[in-house]
């Protein structure tokens, strides 16, 4: 019998975005062209500063009438507060849709498939009163949902079995995905250390948004220096900001860890010491194995 896994999560918070200008509204600001967002696609985009550095990441799914953003549930307010700032005279409405919709994500063999989705990533259906679909970073982290709260256990009756967010926090970690501000630091962090290119987060065809010109520098001049990159941990887990040296230099910072695998921010160089030259990497007592996933273009 295949293994198909579902769980609420509990992390995540809905914005409603209504309004006849809402496309256009939030086409000026992310990283993502939202024109591109369908009843039947969703995609995966970042709010980021002028400077081109990391604010905020979300998913954005079509409604009848709205468009929904899945972001983190914790920084939602600030979100909010953000987007009104530069609603000035566009005919939208924002608001905190999290107390009638909820977030859950299904993986495990044969999960796109047994909600009858196929295609691409960010490929969307109807579901249980809500949207499922593919998760536009990455279609082997299998499906998101955008559902009613009352719905949230919709995936049972598709055959899924219940597990706890921390079993798919287990499944993004051993793919190598960031987690939001557990792995990318607000006002600090860079697209392109990111994995956000890769990921699906850019579109570089697309008019202007919020730090574009540097996000688009640092491709074309190809001046990347780190990168955020899976790792795996010999010894305890090792908590998040804690420094990564390499012969007794700085080489990086530990992100979010569980169960011997992790997601720290790396210099390149250091990175290349420890593959070729068997370098160590080091955080506290532990020892760090960087691990490129096949996405992922270092």
């Amino acid at each position: 019998m295949a293994e198909r896994f579902y769980t609420g999560l509990p992390a995540r918070g809905v914005i409603e975005i209504t309004g006849e200008d809402r496309v256009e509204f939030l086409q000026g600001l992310v990283s993502n062209d939202v024109t591109k967002v369908v009843p039947g696609r969703a995609i995966y985009a970042a709010l980021l500063t002028a400077q081109g550095r990391y604010l905020f990441d979300f998913f954005i799914i079509a409604g009848d009438a709205a468009l929904y953003l899945d972001a983190e549930a914790s920084r939602l307010a600030e979100l909010l507060r953000r987007l009104s700032i530069y609603k000035l005279r566009s005919k939208v409405g924002l608001s905190d849709a999290s107390a009638r919709l909820a977030v859950a994500a299904a993986w495990g063999d044969g999960a796109p498939q047994a909600l009858g989705l196929s295609g691409d990533s960010g490929t969307a259906k109807e579901f249980a009163g809500g949207t499922a679909y593919l998760d536009p970073r990455l279609v082997a982290l299998g499906v998101r949902f955008l559902l009613p709260r009352a719905n949230i256990d919709a995936p049972a009756q598709a055959g899924f079995a219940a597990r706890d967010a921390d079993t798919y926090d287990r499944h993004r970690l051993a793919l190598g995905v960031p987690d939001g501000t557990r792995d990318l630091v607000p006002e600090k962090a860079l697209p392109m250390e990111s994995g956000l290119d890769e990921l699906g987060a850019i579109d570089w065809q697309k008019g202007c948004y919020m730090g574009q010109e540097l996000t688009a520098r640092m491709r074309y001049r190809a001046l990347v220096k780190k990168r955020l990159l899976p790792v795996a941990i010999e010894g305890a887990d090792v908590a998040p900001g804690t420094a990564i040296t390499q012969n007794g230099g700085d080489a990086g910072e530990m992100l979010s860890a569980r169960d011997g695998r992790g997601l720290a921010l790396l210099r390149l160089e250091a990175v290349e010491a420890a593959q070729k030259n068997g370098a160590d990497l080091k955080a506290g007592a532990a020892r760090l194995k960087p691990v490129t996933p096949g996405w992922m273009k270092v």
